[in-house]
């Protein structure tokens, strides 16, 4: 082991992998460019994944992550994850800044600046999403949805949050909607659907494991699939019958940061309108029902003030 990292320290020569991949993207073939986005996005990558486990993550080959790593000066991949841990582990903070929070934000910036940056992010990332949506096959979801006589929605960590969200927006309108961020519970769920069944899968990446197995199940069962992710090509898109695209962050942001769960609730958001509009006269009634139901929960609204409250004020004794 010292060997290598003595070998990967050599052949570094004070530059890091981050800046050696840069300096190589411009001569790289399509296949290696995507193995440079994953990395780029994800410097640490390599250090918990297996050059299997890498390529599938960039949609290519163990045999083109070795001469992705040949390229930018390894022998090989074992030496390259040599030089991935020897650049986190005598990276400084800023380092380490740039590569978990970004290129974009910097320690020093201030609260206003982070704010325009943050925002043009956030109003990018749904105008993206707004843009890509298939009108018509949203609407054939929300048909589905309204009709169905039973609804499965899945998502682990981040994306079950917002299996929750939907789940209770619809369940308040009458659908029979079920939210399933734990996998056991939710293959139970899966397996136990039909042909008149719904079930959503949520992931931004499209490549988290329990969502994938859950939504198969759903599928092996009938139920009519749907993915929510910004991955076209991942494997939860590939097996579902629908796939609803949302925007990805830039590249500065991690890929669950909350400008990719605004885009995921912006989907989720129109889907549960265009459900509530396949019958406008039920969905009012089940909506004043249910806010009937908890009105005792809540505390009755003051009486507007006409005009602002006088202000306590102590006179100073004349002189």
């Amino acid at each position: 082991m010292r060997a290598m990292v003595s070998q990967a320290a050599a052949t570094d020569n004070g530059r890091t992998v981050a800046s050696r991949i840069q300096a190589s993207l411009p001569v790289m073939p399509t296949a290696m460019s995507k193995i440079a986005d994953v990395l780029l996005e994800n410097p640490a990558a390599p250090i918990n994944l297996s050059i299997t486990e890498l390529a599938e993550e960039a949609g290519t080959s163990a045999a083109t992550v070795t001469r992705f790593c040949k390229l930018i000066g390894y022998s090989g991949y074992t030496q390259f994850r040599v030089g991935v841990a020897s650049d986190i582990g005598r990276g400084d903070a800023h380092e380490s800044w740039r590569a978990d929070i970004g290129r974009e934000f910097h320690p020093e910036d201030k609260p206003r600046e982070v704010l325009r940056t943050l925002l043009n992010e956030h109003v990018r990332g749904i105008e993206a999403t707004a843009g890509m949506l298939d009108l018509d096959e949203l609407e054939s979801v929300a048909r589905a949805i309204a009709t169905c006589r039973h609804l499965d929605i899945y998502g682990i960590g981040g994306s079950a949050v917002m299996a929750g969200e939907l789940q209770a927006r619809l369940y308040r309108i009458g659908v029979n909607a079920h939210c399933w961020g734990e996998v056991h519970g939710g293959l139970t769920s899966a397996a136990l659907q039909s042909k008149n069944s719904v079930a959503i899968g949520i992931s931004n990446t499209g490549r988290t494991d329990e969502t994938i197995q859950m939504l198969s199940q759903a599928a092996s069962s009938g139920a009519f699939t749907v993915a929510v992710t910004h991955a076209p090509e991942s494997p939860l898109a590939a097996l579902a019958d629908v796939t609803i695209i949302t925007a990805a962050p830039d590249l500065y942001l991690q890929p669950d940061d909350l400008s990719a769960k605004h885009s995921q609730l912006f989907v989720l958001d129109m889907l549960y309108l265009l459900v509530a509009q396949q019958n406008f006269a039920e969905t009012a009634t089940k909506l004043a029902a249910s806010a009937m139901a908890v009105s005792g929960h809540r505390r009755p609204q003051r009486p507007a003030r006409q005009g602002r409250r006088p202000s306590l004020r102590i006179e100073e004794p004349a002189p």
